[in-house]
């Protein structure tokens, strides 16, 4: 199967004609071939937008809405495709992509599409003048999406931008293309006019980079590794593009002597292991108190050793595969590097998991606990991305916060305690865009979301979300 771009409502080929292997991470095989596409493909999607562009920002906002909840509608009609599509792509259990991936892109649609009904802006009265703010959609943006959780970004970043009225040039990532292509069919289905969304598949060095640079785009909204991020804002920062950059994590999980145990174990292995420990917002450097340290770790791994590692179509599967054979190494490669650091480990390893026939050629790796590394070694400081955590012992609060705050990311973090007051003084002094306490993952839409220091700038979800693809202008108006 080839894969096409979905540029001025059609669905056509790259202008190269050449194309890249799509790989099923379970398997190891070739199943679809994705679009090489580079800046004349660009080109075409961006007069496209400009050109749909008079027509889409001038609809009522009503008129946005119904046809965002027409595409919901079509994917929740199809989910059970999308998330198969979803899972072959990624290497993710079905029961995941079904229960969570493929339902959270519906969300995002239902969300936005009905948010910029009731989304308004502020008036400010003086004697004899007022003050109003007005909104205005930017016209193109490019929205560049991750492979972690493929169409669920994919739809995060393209679904308020539409709402708020521009159109989209937008490039999924090209290790998991297929549930973006199989979106572009139903935008077609949904009636979305021509032009208003185009996406471009291939790779970043060509796509990404030429969404990045191209002048008539006026915002970029971007998911993924902080190195592209330094690099997406050194071209656009002189171009003065809006940037919303949502880039790494390597998030802290506190864990106090006054937790409830058996909820923190249940809830932060979890946290450490869902989607592969695929998750930006995964804990993967897990501090705990001394004076429970060791029943903490014993019971820690006992939990993790339930833990099914198989075919991501077997429903027993908690774990499936990672990404691709690159990340897939770069995982195995951190687990030696703990060990040459010093880390015991404790279960996981590098030992490949037995699957069965299908996927004995497939990229899977074992939930994998470390314990007696410091908190400032590579393990420790570096993002893995991967079914990887470490656990190392604290003293006393204020240590627990120097060790949350010591790497360079500032992203999530979660802190179990049933002492309220330490709850909201530790949240206060960790420094991370969001913060959970004795819970992991709970998402309300309405919500700001993103990370502080090499983590991203700019906040996507709600308002914050809207507020990014719109430009506001003030008037004042004399009234005596």
């Amino acid at each position: 199967m080839k894969l096409q771009n979905y540029i001025n409502g059609q669905l056509v080929e790259p202008i190269s004609q050449n194309y890249i292997d799509n790989v099923n991470p379970a398997t190891g095989e070739v199943y679809s071939y994705i679009p090489d596409s580079d800046e004349r493909d660009v080109e075409k999607a961006v007069q496209a937008a400009k050109n749909a562009f008079k027509l889409w920002s001038r609809k009522s906002a009503q008129e946005r809405s119904q046809i965002l909840l027409n595409i919901a509608d079509l994917i929740e009609k199809n989910l059970d495709r999308l998330a198969l599509a979803e899972t072959n792509d990624n290497g993710k259990p079905l029961k995941l992509s079904k229960k969570v991936d493929i339902p959270r892109a519906v969300e995002n649609f239902r969300f936005f599409a009905t948010a910029i009904l009731h989304f308004a802006s502020e008036s400010h009265h003086q004697p004899h003048f007022l003050n109003y703010t007005t909104r205005s959609p930017l016209g193109v943006v490019g929205c560049i999406s991750p492979w972690n959780l493929p169409l669920y970004l994919f739809t995060w970043k393209i679904a308020p931008a539409l709402a708020a009225g521009n159109c989209v040039v937008a490039k999924p990532s090209e290790v998991t293309p297929m549930t973006a292509y199989l979106l572009s069919e139903l935008c077609i289905q949904a009636g979305l006019p021509a032009g208003v969304l185009n996406v471009v598949h291939g790779y970043g060095n060509k796509v990404g980079s030429a969404i990045t640079a191209h002048s008539d785009i006026k915002a970029i909204s971007f998911t993924g590794g902080t190195k592209t991020g330094q690099e997406i804002a050194r071209v656009a920062a002189p171009m003065f593009k809006k940037l919303s950059l949502e880039l790494g994590g390597k998030n802290a999980t506190l864990v106090f002597a006054d937790c409830n145990l058996e909820r923190t174990i249940n809830e932060t292995v979890t946290a450490s292991f869902a989607n592969q420990g695929q998750i930006c917002l995964c804990g993967s450097r897990i501090f705990v108190e001394r004076s429970i340290y060791d029943v903490f770790v014993e019971k820690f791994v006992e939990r993790t050793k339930k833990l099914v590692v198989t075919d991501p179509l077997d429903e027993k599967a908690n774990l499936g595969a990672v990404v691709s054979k690159p990340h897939y190494e770069k995982i195995l490669s951190y687990i030696q590097l703990a060990e040459q650091e010093g880390g015991k480990i404790l279960c996981g390893g590098t030992t490949k998991p037995i699957v069965n026939e299908r996927c004995k050629k497939g990229y899977f790796v074992y939930p994998t606990i470390i314990i007696g590394l410091n908190a400032y070694c590579r393990t420790n400081q570096e993002e893995i991305f991967g079914p990887v955590v470490t656990i190392q012992p604290f003293d006393n609060e204020e240590e627990a916060i120097e060790y949350a705050n010591s790497t360079q990311y500032g992203l999530a973090g979660s802190i179990w305690t049933e002492n309220l007051t330490r709850a909201h003084r530790v949240a206060h002094a960790i420094e991370s865009g969001i913060l959970w306490v004795n819970c992991w993952l709970v998402r309300d839409l309405r919500t700001p979301f993103g990370g502080m220091k090499q983590s991203g700038i700019g906040r996507e979800g709600g308002w914050e979300a809207l507020r990014f693809f719109t430009e506001p202008k003030n008037i004042c108006i004399q009234l005596s």
